[in-house]
């Protein structure tokens, strides 16, 4: 319940630029002394989060580009997409082969990593601009997108109209809502795409900072990070974050065989899942800034920046290089379209897809 002294969030809108013919804008949420969060109707992006560290300094604690050409040209096929604060659809992660079989039907996807389908293809949600409407509440605001992906986009079958809702609250959280319908059987599988740094975007690596994962297991992935076997036990592994522990402590130590490289980009396979619960925090300790993340997905990916170069300027106008930010992407797991094993991605006409994340700022 919002206290009489405390002044409801905002919202407003501003134009941010056109793609082709058309317009694209940004949405300005607004928790008075608290946090300021900017989404474009553009791939849904967060393109920056302001928030104030433990001397009450804000800074941006997402990266992201300054302006809409950034993102234009970082969505297209061959430029090394990093995705930045975007809407992941119609499937997050991986579909190994960029193929999957449903009621007995074999469906071909856009293979556009390594003969694998990422994040739904070339022309997933990411790169559509989606309808938008404002709304205010007595202790939130936010606003609404919506999209609909016709029967066929990038191979996937049904027809999908998908709904992401962000409202910011009175508490610092910004809550991510997604709902969806098909009118046929298809696969589904969304999620954000935030990259964070704590001490401040463009200000270095986040391998310092500190990460706590409620997870008690993990997938195992080949080269081309498709999962592999069961998954694995974090004990005794670089993978176990279950005690907060910097990001970088055991990122070149660790077995080659686990594919883990020059940093992380695999599931975790959350403790709770179907309704919302604690599952990931991250700390920086020098600012005092800390993400406390809580979902109704099953499994969680956290990718540490691998692929980051510096030919990406950010925001601040400065480099974003490796291990400039990282990603905790609450999500069904990746291939789950070919595992059995593994939690449905399943959606079917009459049903309603429904996901819910929580991101909460505060400091300590």
């Amino acid at each position: 319940m919002q206290r009489s002294d405390t002044v409801a969030p905002t919202v407003s809108t501003e134009h941010f630029g056109q793609v082709g013919d058309t317009d694209v804008h940004r949405y300005v949420l607004v928790n008075p002394g608290g946090i300021t969060v900017r989404v474009l109707d553009l791939g849904g992006v967060i393109q920056s989060i302001d928030a104030p560290d433990r001397e009450g300094s804000p800074a941006n604690v997402v990266l992201g580009f300054a302006d809409l050409d950034g993102y234009v040209a970082n969505n297209q096929p061959d430029a090394g997409r990093v995705f930045f604060g975007a809407v992941i659809g119609r499937y997050a992660n991986r579909i190994g082969g960029a193929s999957f079989t449903l009621d007995g039907e074999v469906h071909r996807v856009d293979a556009n990593e390594n003969g694998n389908c990422l994040h739904g293809g070339a022309g997933g949600f990411d790169t559509h601009v989606w309808q938008a409407s404002t709304f205010t509440e007595d202790d939130a605001a936010g606003v609404r997108l919506s999209h609909v992906s016709p029967a066929g986009d990038q191979g996937f079958p049904g027809r999908v109209t998908a709904e992401v809702t962000y409202r910011l609250d009175t508490r610092n959280r910004l809550t991510i809502s997604y709902r969806a319908e098909t009118d046929a059987p298809t696969v589904l599988n969304l999620t954000d795409h935030t990259y964070w740094n704590l001490a401040g975007e463009g200000s270095g690596d986040i391998y310092d900072q500190m990460l706590t994962l409620r997870a008690g297991s993990f997938c195992a992935v080949d080269e081309a990070l498709i999962p592999v076997g069961d998954p694995v036990p974090v004990g005794g592994t670089p993978f176990d974050f279950r005690e907060p522990t910097p990001i970088g402590a055991r990122i070149e130590t660790a077995d080659p065989q686990l594919h883990l490289g020059h940093g992380y980009d695999h599931n975790w396979v959350l403790d709770e899942s179907g309704e919302l619960a604690f599952a990931a925090r991250a700390h920086d300790l020098k600012s005092g800034r800390m993400l406390t993340v809580s979902t109704t997905e099953p499994g969680l990916q956290f990718y540490s920046g691998n692929f980051l170069s510096d030919a990406l300027i950010g925001t601040s106008g400065r480099p974003y290089r490796r291990g400039a930010g990282f990603a905790l992407e609450a999500q069904h797991f990746p291939d789950s379209p070919n595992r059995q094993d593994f939690p449905s991605t399943v959606l079917r006409p009459g049903q309603i897809y429904r996901q819910e994340t929580v991101y909460e700022l505060t400091v300590h």
